[in-house]
């Protein structure tokens, strides 16, 4: 994982709602903003914060960039957070 606080990042309601719509597959900024009803200069300062946790991915295609969930660090998570949980016998 980044050096990024990944829970602080987690704990802002509209980056959760971009992590939502992303969890079905690729969006491209535009797709995001219109489906969240936010504006570009908003949506764009989500991204980057997103991006910088390493929870999501970036990819080019043509004239357009899509933004994907990034599995691997919520997996990297999920074990992290087990390790407080459960039977400890």
């Amino acid at each position: 994982m980044s050096d990024t606080n990944i829970f602080k990042v987690l704990a802002d309601p509209q980056r959760r709602a971009i992590l939502v719509l992303l969890r079905n597959g690729r969006l491209n900024a535009g797709e995001i903003a219109q489906r969240l009803g936010i504006g570009s200069t908003t949506l764009s300062y989500h991204l980057r914060i997103l991006k910088s946790a390493d929870l999501v991915m970036e990819y080019k295609e043509k004239n357009f960039i899509y933004y994907e969930v990034n599995t691997t660090i919520f997996q990297e998570l999920i074990l992290w957070v087990s390790q407080f949980g459960g039977d400890k016998s």
